[in-house]
């Protein structure tokens, strides 16, 4: 899952980041408002991490834009700012969580990936195909109770296709939600991993979509 945490003060940012890429999560950072709102408006994000109280173009502003402009990715506010009417005004603007600092991290994990599995539908901390299990919280995966062990790349695009079961996911999205931006995006590298993750699984659930990409689903004929 790709995030972009926005937020000016190089600290706190790093150590977001860093907590978000021990939890394997692929991350995108912005100092300013302008570069955050550039960003986000042209870049594909699974969530947004978005200070209020930003140079240059203020949280508010950039969230409004972004809403006005269509963009749908699920916005958590982080700011200094705990009134009421400030987590009001958040909220108004487009925001779908709101925290205030200081923070615990592991809140911020939790918030995160709530907010993570409610935009692509799912519900429960559980994601579940056949008799595929995958924790967000714990980044477990087990088949039929039997313990898998994944890569960090491997569990990244599995719980991508996870989180959007029943999708067909070409390889272009795969790799904008799993990668950097610099990540070679021409590569067979989607094949290879994916190729891995079903003779680990040993279960036919990511079936190929010949010239669109892959689809996660689970039905009596694959069993």
């Amino acid at each position: 899952m790709r995030v972009l945490v926005v937020e000016d003060d190089e600290s706190l940012s790093e150590q977001i980041c860093q907590s978000l890429l021990d939890a394997d999560y692929v991350v995108d950072v912005a100092h300013d408002g302008e570069e955050g709102h550039f960003l986000g408006d042209t870049e594909p994000y699974d969530a947004v991490i978005l200070d209020l109280g930003l140079p240059v173009m203020d949280g508010r502003s950039i969230l409004k834009k972004w809403r006005a402009d269509g963009r749908t990715m699920p916005v958590m506010v982080l700011t200094a700012r705990d009134s009421w009417t400030d987590k009001v005004e958040g909220l108004d603007a487009g925001a779908d969580d709101y925290l205030t600092k200081p923070f615990i991290v592991e809140e911020l994990l939790a918030r995160l990936r709530a907010l993570i599995r409610r935009s692509a539908g799912q519900s429960s901390s559980q994601l579940e195909c056949g008799p595929v299990l995958l924790d967000t919280r714990s980044g477990r995966v087990t088949v039929g109770g039997r313990a898998v062990k994944l890569t960090a790349q491997e569990f990244k695009l599995l719980s991508y296709l996870m989180h959007h079961s029943g999708k067909v996911v070409s390889r272009t999205e795969l790799t904008e939600h799993i990668y950097d931006q610099d990540f070679d995006r021409d590569s067979n590298t989607i094949e290879v991993f994916v190729n891995r993750i079903r003779k680990k699984l040993n279960v036919s659930v990511i079936h190929t979509v010949r010239g669109l990409g892959y689809q996660l689903e689970w039905t009596e004929d694959t069993a």
